[in-house]
């Protein structure tokens, strides 16, 4: 957890001499402290924690309705985060610690647009939702959950243009297999397998659904692959007209994964790290994502790499490598707060994303560039080169 780990006692009787003037005027999260036991404290976030806390604790001003803890704080425990990821989970998990009935509230959680396709379904669909339901052992229930998308609306684009490549349904009847009904507008247009009116036996449906989960865990891998495999087949069989046919697709397919977001994939395969500057100099923050669930964070100063049998590059496999120990319950939640982070303009910090392997190399080349600004805007003293993050024995 992103602990309180500063505070001061508050005195209102001496706060103008030395209480306002050691608070640093910097970005963090704020814990006040109530005087009497059983009343609930006040937890804040904040750009500027001297500004904010004056305004609250200062004097008040009797003609004003603006908010006034003076009689109310005993002390503060507070934390500086640099970034806004940093201030935003810090944020999280001390709401989720005092505040536990009304933290999703206090923090306006709201889970992301994904995109799932329910395979406890007979005939399953592929839709948009906010709704990730977890099987008795914890584990996604039984569907394929792809996203998060910045809104239902980015979610709803991709999946119509990503669902004319299957032939599985897209309308919300009642499966009865009648023949007798005369279907949706989809299957007029065979656009669908149109198993309303056994248009299709279940097997055959099952082969196209699988086929549609496929290409959503492979982020269109396994589509492109197919595509490329008949047009080489067709080319050498010399069927050209057929061969131009599976060109037009692949490049129609190009162009709708090329408006996909990068943190868009098979939610139980996001793995990912993100780095964030911090308040502490050469240092930086490291957020593991493992099947899209936040691991407890790290962090990795750089001055002190010198004095240590391992590189930074060790260090970086020791924590990415190792299983993390986190509560699938907080999914949604994490998914939510990382979603907010990435899709924010301007977006702080970096994030690399787990492939075959950790793109070890870049990863810290990014903390070299991360390090970089944080030795300039502090202005040391005596500034000297940035600690390499390749370094170390």
């Amino acid at each position: 957890m992103l602990e309180l780990d500063s505070g001061l006692e508050f005195n209102a009787a001496r706060a103008e001499e030395n209480f306002f003037t050691a608070l640093p005027t910097r970005p963090g999260v704020c814990l006040i402290e109530p005087r009497e036991e059983k009343a609930e404290p006040f937890l804040i976030r904040t750009q500027n924690l001297q500004r904010r806390l004056q305004r609250l604790l200062g004097p008040a001003d009797p003609t004003s309705k603006r908010l006034n803890l003076r009689d109310f704080a005993r002390g503060i425990h507070y934390r500086l985060t640099v970034s806004r990821f940093e201030q935003n989970l810090t944020y999280y998990q001390q709401a989720k610690k005092y505040f536990p009935k009304g933290y999703r509230k206090l923090m306006r959680l709201r889970p992301p647009a994904v995109l799932k396709v329910n395979l406890r379904n007979a005939y399953p669909r592929c839709y948009v939702t906010r709704k990730i339901q977890l099987d008795q052992d914890g584990g996604p229930a039984a569907g394929s959950y792809y996203g998060p998308f910045p809104s239902r609306r980015a979610a709803e684009a991709f999946a119509e243009r990503a669902l004319d490549f299957f032939k599985v349904r897209r309308c919300q009847i009642k499966i009865r297999r009648d023949p007798s009904f005369p279907g949706c507008i989809y299957s007029e247009m065979k656009m669908c397998l149109a198993p309303c009116f056994a248009g299709c036996t279940k097997e055959e449906y099952d082969v196209e659904v699988q086929r549609l989960v496929q290409f959503l865990e492979t982020s269109g891998g396994s589509l492109r692959t197919a595509f490329e495999e008949e047009r080489e087949k067709a080319s050498e069989q010399l069927d050209f007209e057929r061969a131009a046919m599976l060109h037009k697709k692949v490049e129609k397919l190009d162009e709708v994964l090329r408006g996909r977001p990068e943190i868009t994939r098979r939610i139980q395969d996001l793995n990912a790290v993100i780095l964030q500057r911090t308040a502490e100099e050469q240092t930086i923050g490291v957020y593991a994502m493992h099947g899209g669930l936040l691991a407890e964070p790290f962090f990795l100063r750089f001055a002190e790499i010198a004095s240590q049998p391992r590189s930074a590059e060790q260090i970086f496999r020791d924590y990415l490598e190792t299983p993390a120990n986190v509560d699938n319950a907080d999914l949604a939640e994490h998914l939510s707060l990382v979603a907010r982070w990435f899709y924010s303009r301007p977006r702080e910090g970096e994030m690399f994303f787990l492939e075959k392997d950790w793109p070890y190399r870049r990863i810290l080349r990014a903390c070299s560039r991360l390090l970089a600004p944080a030795s300039e805007t502090e202005k040391s003293p005596a500034p000297g080169p940035a600690p390499s993050p390749e370094g170390g024995s």
